[in-house]
Order: C-alpha cells, then structure tokens, then sequence
C-alpha cells in the first residue's frame, strides 16, 4: 500500500499541469479534473481521520471561497480547484497551497501588467512557434480585458505542496 499515495501525488502533478494548459487555451477548469484530484487527495491518506479533518478544512475554505466568488472576485473554476486540492491537505497544507497560489498569482498579475507595454502582435501565421502563438493569444485577450488564467497559479500552489508533502 506504501506505492498508493506516491502515485496519487504524481497523478494530481499531472493533472495541475494539464489543468494551467487548458485554463491558458481556454480560461475554463473542468469539473472532471477537479474530481479526480479530490479523489486522489483522499487516496493519498493515511488515515480515515486524515481524511475526515482535511474535509473539515476543505468545507471551511470552500465557504470562505463562496463570498470571495459571490463578489465576483475569483472564479467558480477556481474556487473548485482550490477546494478539490484542499481536500487531501492538512491545515498546513492548504495555508501553504493558498500562500503559494498568492504568490504565483502575483507573478501573473506582474506578467500581464508587462503585457500592456509590450508591443501589439500581428497574428501569429501557422507555423510560428507556440510561445509566439501563446503571446499573440494572451496580448489580444488582455486587450479585450479577459480574466487572468488563475488556474496556473493554483496549479503552480497545488504542485508546490504536492512536492513538499512528498512524491
């Protein structure tokens, strides 16, 4: 049984990395992904009375995350994926998730703030390469002033303390 909650975390760092992909191309965080993560954060325990506290914590951050969301401040993507990492975390954990989703989202916010003095693209013909295609994506959608892709600082957060808990 030893091999379940290495494997569990390897699955979720995959997942975190497919997750900030898809939320770059399309600003959305499926609701399957973020099952399957809750799932892997309760088959990584040791305990059921781990997996009991981490859902007293992941309830509580979920609740907290409903006002933020009903202001309108973070999205309901969002708040899903937090929750679904939380579950699996001790208080810690998820103190440390938050922490370093904060950070990461700073360093988005500072990335898209240089965005706005970079000069505009033209459109990025078929075989340039994907970070010009990614840029020319992101410039145009800043300019219409999309959402910033949170969902990759979640994943940075997420794959931080999946990492520090251990592989």
């Amino acid at each position: 049984m030893s091999w379940i909650a290495p494997t569990a975390s390897l699955l979720e760092i995959l997942l975190l990395l497919y997750v900030a992909t898809i939320d770059i191309a399309t600003r959305l965080i499926r609701n399957e992904i973020c099952l399957v993560l809750a799932l892997l954060g309760i088959a990584g325990q040791a305990s059921p009375m781990q997996v009991a506290q981490s859902l007293i914590v992941a309830t509580i951050l979920f609740l907290l995350l409903l006002v933020i969301y009903q202001r309108r401040m973070i999205g309901g993507g969002d708040v899903k994926l937090l929750v679904a990492l939380a579950i699996g975390l001790p208080l810690v954990g998820v103190i440390q998730l938050l922490t370093v989703t904060a950070l990461a989202g700073g360093v988005l916010a500072l990335v898209h703030l240089i965005m706005r003095v970079l000069p505009q693209p033209r459109l990025a013909p078929a075989g340039s390469s994907f970070v010009r295609r990614v840029y020319a994506v992101e410039r145009w959608r800043h300019l219409r002033h999309a959402p910033l892709p949170y969902g990759v600082a979640i994943a940075c957060g997420g794959i931080c303390t999946v990492f520090s808990k251990g592989l």
